[in-house]
């Protein structure tokens, strides 16, 4: 985006009012996407004009990939009561995700630092996706000895109706999944995981056809060797069957990454991600990164081909 779309955007966003968008959709970066009726819904860290503070989450809708309204505050970070137990002296928001259950909308969230103490992901409930949301008043998870608590994601096995909980990542690269409570707050128990290939972060599971798809990022969020990998399994814990890369780096848009899948009613499917518009060059980046949306395509035996980049006009009709 331009400098002066960048300040429309900044000023639409405060005042409530749509932004007109296309690929790149907006600034900001770890998307979770989930479709509410006609709507496509994007939960991200940051959002339009670099707005990103570090200390709240807010919420984005459109029916046309081209208006943005946002949805306001989701939830700040002075409303998190035990964000300080750690004794840090500060703290950061970054990387949602949402869940629907029970009639409540469930918001799972990063908390940082990372180091020197662990990283922790929270839990806020609310009644409406737009919130407001309520933490439930102590961590989903903590992290240490090794494991990240970064980048949650749950998904509810629609065979089973059993809650899945995904965490983990970056410098361990580890990922670890748990099977929740039926109140979507409380972990269950932990189930053992084999590692999937190229495994980074960022991981996300959707199912399509009896097939449980579990893809994630691999390679540094700041360089272009990020990038989207997946492996199919006959379950949400898998045995992994390993299936490549299928949205990379190419001449103008670098280090595509933190992804979810969603399907539209009319079995239309799109990939909601971040990404850095440039070319390659020196790394690591810096700036802001930018949200993306583009259609892909289930091949007849349920792989999924390559992904390729859109801007502009191109971008894909929702």
């Amino acid at each position: 985006m331009k400098v002066k779309a960048l300040l429309a955007a900044v000023a639409a966003v405060a005042l409530g009012a749509p932004v007109l968008a296309d690929n790149p959709q907006f600034e900001g970066a770890d998307p979770h996407a989930v479709v509410i009726g006609d709507e496509l819904w994007v939960f991200p860290t940051g959002g339009p004009g670099g707005s990103w503070a570090a200390d709240r989450f807010g919420a984005f809708s459109t029916t046309d990939l081209k208006d943005w309204k946002s949805r306001g505050t989701l939830i700040r970070r002075d409303e998190v009561k035990w964000i300080g137990d750690d004794g840090a002296k500060e703290h950061y928001f970054w990387a949602p995700g949402v869940a629907q259950a029970n009639g409540k909308w469930y918001l799972y969230y990063s908390v940082g630092p990372q180091n020197p103490t662990p990283s922790r992901i929270g839990v806020a409930v609310a009644d409406k996706p737009e919130g407001p949301y309520r933490d439930v008043g102590k961590p989903l998870l903590t992290g240490g000895n090794g494991f990240e608590a970064i980048d949650p994601m749950v998904f509810v096995d629609p065979r089973t109706k059993t809650p899945y909980f995904y965490a983990g990542g970056s410098a361990g690269s580890t990922l670890r999944v748990f099977e929740l409570k039926r109140d979507m707050t409380t972990i269950r128990r932990e189930v053992k995981v084999e590692q999937p290939p190229h495994f980074t972060e960022g991981a996300f599971m959707h199912e399509r056809n009896g097939i449980y798809y579990l893809s994630y990022s691999h390679g540094k969020f700041n360089g272009s060797s990020y990038s989207v990998h997946y492996a199919t399994a006959s379950s949400p814990v898998g045995p992994w069957t390993y299936r490549g890369a299928i949205l990379t780096s190419d001449a103008t848009h670098q280090g595509p990454g933190h992804h979810s899948f969603v399907d539209r009613k009319d079995g239309r499917s799109f990939i909601v991600y971040h990404r850095w518009d440039r070319a390659a060059g020196a790394e690591p980046f810096d700036g802001e990164r930018v949200v993306a949306v583009d259609e892909i395509h289930y091949n007849a035996d349920g792989t999924i081909a390559p992904i390729h980049m859109t801007d502009g006009a191109a971008t894909p009709k929702w």
